[in-house]
C-alpha cells in the first residue's frame, strides 16, 4: 500500500528475506537469540494438546494478573498487528489521526478498512516529541506509538493522557515498552483514562514473531467489541501458552534484565555512531527503544554498501514524515555493533564524495 510514496506494508523483514537471509540483522527489532530454551520447551509442551480448540482463559487471567486488571479489559490477539485491524473494524470513526512518524500498520488497516486517515507530522527539530496541540481537537481516533517506532522517542505518560477526550479513541502501541527499563510512561494498566486502548505484543522482546501473540488492554465495553470483530479461536494453542508464560514473575525478571542490557547496548552503539559525525551521520534521540533512528546523507547506497558487507539495516523512506537520508538500525550486542561499525566505516568511505 503505497500513501504519497511511503509504502505502508514495507516493514523490516523484507531486508531479511530471500537473498538477504544470511546477513547480520539489524533491520528487525526483534531481540537476538530468542527465544530462550525454557520458552521454546513450554511452548513445545503444548503440543500435545492440538487436537482440542484453544483455550484462552488461563492466558487472558494471566496477563490480567500481570497488568493488576480485571480479566474483561483483557483481549488476546494475533499479535498486535492483528489489534490494528480489529480497532479499524469495529470502530465507528468520523476522523482518524495517526501520529507520524510511527508503525505504519495502524494506518494501513485503518484505510483498508475504509476510513480516511489524517496525518500529524512530528518534527525532526523538535525530536520527533509530540506536540498535543497538533493533534485536531474533534479527532474521535488517535494512534500514537511508545516507546515509537522508528524514532525510538518516549513520551511522557502525561502527555499522552492528556490527549484523552470524552468520545475519543486514544490507542497507544506499546509494542515496545517491555524493553524500556523499568517500562517508565507506560499507560498499560490504567484505567483513569478515558477511551485508552493500549497495545501490546509480545514478540518482540521474546523472538516470537513466527508466532504471532499480542493483547489489547481497554474498557471492557471496548474489549467486547474488539471480540465480536475477532474470528473464532483466535490465537492458537501455543500462542497462548507462549502468552501465559511470558508474563509469568520469571518471565518478567527476564525481560527487566534484558531490558537494562538493551539500554546499555544502545548506548554503546550511539557513541560508535556519533564517531562517524563528521561523515553526516546524526542519531536522532535521545533514543529509549530497542532501535536507534539514523539521518546520513546517501543513506540508500550506504545501505546497499552494508548488505554486500553483510549486515542487514531498515531504510526509513517507508515511514511518513521521514525520507531517503534515513536508516533504522536494531540494537544488538557489543560485538554484533562493533562489527558493523567497522563495516559503516567501510561503506561510508565507499560512498563519500
Amino acid at each position: 500500500m503505497r500513501t504519497d510514496g511511503h509504502d505502508l506494508r514495507h516493514h523490516g523483514d523484507a531486508e531479511v528475506r530471500d537473498d538477504g537471509s544470511a546477513l547480520v540483522d539489524l533491520a528487525v527489532n526483534v531481540r537476538a537469540d530468542t527465544p530462550p530454551a525454557w520458552l521454546r520447551e513450554h511452548v513445545a509442551a503444548s503440543l500435545a494438546g492440538l487436537a482440542a480448540y484453544p483455550d484462552g482463559r488461563a492466558a487472558r487471567a494471566a496477563v490480567a494478573a500481570r497488568h493488576g486488571l480485571p480479566v474483561g479489559r483483557v483481549l488476546l490477539t494475533a499479535g498486535a498487528a492483528e489489534a490494528f485491524v480489529l480497532v479499524a473494524r469495529a470502530s465507528k470513526i468520523r476522523r482518524a489521526v495517526v501520529v507520524h512518524p510511527q508503525f505504519t500498520e495502524p494506518e494501513a488497516a485503518l484505510r483498508d478498512a475504509g476510513h480516511v486517515v489524517e496525518r500529524v507530522l512530528l518534527r525532526e527539530e523538535d525530536g520527533f516529541r509530540l506536540d498535543a496541540a497538533a493533534v485536531p481537537e474533534d479527532a474521535d481516533l488517535v494512534v500514537v506509538g511508545n516507546p515509537t517506532n522508528p524514532t525510538s522517542v518516549l513520551h511522557p505518560a502525561s502527555v499522552l493522557a492528556g490527549l484523552a477526550r470524552p468520545g475519543r479513541t486514544l490507542v497507544v502501541d506499546e509494542a515496545f515498552m517491555d524493553a524500556v527499563p523499568g517500562e517508565r510512561e507506560a499507560l498499560a494498566g490504567r484505567t483513569d483514562v478515558p477511551g485508552l486502548v493500549v497495545l501490546r505484543s509480545l514478540t518482540k522482546t521474546w523472538g516470537l514473531a513466527g508466532l504471532r501473540i499480542g493483547y489489547v488492554l481497554a474498557a471492557p465495553d471496548t474489549i467486547a467489541e474488539l471480540e465480536r470483530a475477532q474470528p473464532l479461536w483466535p490465537v492458537s494453542t501455543p500462542a497462548l501458552a507462549a502468552a501465559e508464560a511470558c508474563v509469568s514473575p520469571r518471565a518478567l525478571a527476564e525481560a527487566a534484565h534484558a531490558a537494562r542490557r538493551v539500554a546499555a547496548d544502545r548506548a554503546h552503539l550511539v557513541a560508535g555512531l556519533e564517531e562517524f559525525a563528521g561523515h553526516g551521520v546524526r542519531v536522532a534521540g535521545p533514543a529509549e527503544g530497542p532501535f536507534v533512528l539514523v539521518r546520513l546523507e546517501h543513506a540508500a547506497a550506504v545501505r546497499q554498501r552494508l548488505r554486500g558487507l553483510g549486515y542487514a539495516v531498515r531504510r526509513g523512506d517507508t515511514f511518513p514524515g521521514l525520507g531517503e537520508e534515513w536508516l533504522r538500525l536494531a540494537v544488538r550486542d557489543r560485538a554484533t555493533v562493533n562489527g558493523f561499525l567497522r563495516a559503516l566505516e567501510r561503506a561510508l568511505a565507499t560512498v563519500s564524495p
